[in-house]
């Protein structure tokens, strides 16, 4: 008697998406499921089980003491993708170029004040520096997480930070022209390295950028230092620069905040999946505390001497506390 074999009946969509059973959007099309090194835990690369890069993904990804039944749940909750991506950003850049070429063609640095221009010098044109070390950051999260949901929305903050620290650099170029005495697009290395307002901030990236673990990589950045960058060297010096006159970098400082409230949006999307197990709620707020410590203190050095701002500081503390507040820890 010869049995013939049914028929297998085709997929209509990728296996991990099937259950579903609607059809999968752009975003969960391109997203998801995407990390190779992701199917074998013990042996995460093809090409050599035992050196150097499986050892670090096996004990700083696949050890870290924040742990998932299923990271791939993740998802972004503006769920992009490069090709929304772009074009958001492409009229964002719009925006903001659009911004320079007006107060280029009014002649607004001229119209700065020489303290305020030196405050730029020493407060703004070596914040390259410091949106540069954010963009590290970033990309070792890119890297090291354990899905692919979870590494896009970090490639995605990585180029925010790329771009606007490539704006910081155009306009110190611009306000060299006009403020040449100042030592503009020849001192920030040094004004990054020794002056007083930015320590705290360096030791607080560098001290970032030397955490392998993963989990807390993504806590000290998203949840501790981008809140502080953003607060400090954006809203707070964006104060400062309404009282000085200085409508571009009120209104620029603006624009790079939109960016950093989609930053947040996800970091509160990973916490609230990091928190379904109850033992990585006290892993985390430990290591909350314990990196709010550098935070804060980044925060009062750097708006210590930003001018006509005396609430700087506080204010700034203030909002950084209030979103680590806001974060969905426990029920």
């Amino acid at each position: 008697m010869t049995i013939t074999p049914a028929a297998l009946r085709p997929q209509k969509t990728w296996s991990h998406l099937a259950a579903k059973r609607r059809k999968p959007s752009e975003y969960e099309i391109v997203s998801t499921n995407l990390l190779w090194h992701m199917r074998d835990k013990d042996q995460p690369w093809d090409v050599d089980h035992a050196g150097v890069m499986a050892d670090w993904y096996r004990k700083y990804r696949n050890g870290s003491p924040v742990q998932h039944d299923d990271w791939d749940a993740f998802r972004d909750p503006d769920e992009l993708v490069y090709r929304t991506y772009n074009i958001l950003q492409d009229g964002q850049e719009t925006y903001v170029e659009g911004l320079l070429d007006q107060h280029n063609s009014e002649e607004h640095d001229k119209g700065l004040s020489s303290e305020w221009a030196a405050s730029l010098a020493a407060h703004f044109a070596p914040g390259r520096y410091l949106l540069h070390t954010a963009q590290m950051a970033s990309a070792y999260i890119v890297h090291m997480s354990p899905a692919s949901t979870i590494s896009n929305c970090a490639a995605f903050q990585a180029a925010d930070q790329l771009r606007w620290l490539s704006h910081v650099a155009y306009r110190t170029a611009e306000l060299s022209q006009s403020h040449p005495s100042l030592g503009l697009a020849t001192q920030e290395r040094s004004h990054w390295e020794e002056l007083p307002a930015w320590q705290r901030f360096r030791e607080l990236m560098e001290s970032i950028l030397a955490t392998y673990d993963w989990a807390e990589a993504f806590i000290a950045l998203n949840v501790i230092a981008k809140p502080a960058i953003d607060e400090a060297f954006w809203r707070q010096q964006g104060v400062s620069a309404r009282r000085q006159g200085d409508t571009l970098f009120a209104l620029v400082s603006e624009a790079a905040l939109r960016d950093s409230e989609r930053s947040r949006r996800w970091t509160v999307e990973l916490i609230r999946q990091m928190a379904q197990r109850p033992e990585n709620v006290l892993v985390l707020e430990r290591w909350i505390q314990n990196w709010a410590v550098l935070g804060d203190a980044a925060i009062e050095a750097f708006c210590a001497d930003l001018p006509d701002n005396p609430d700087a500081a506080a204010n700034a503390l203030a909002a950084t506390r209030t979103f680590r507040a806001s974060l969905p820890l426990r029920g």
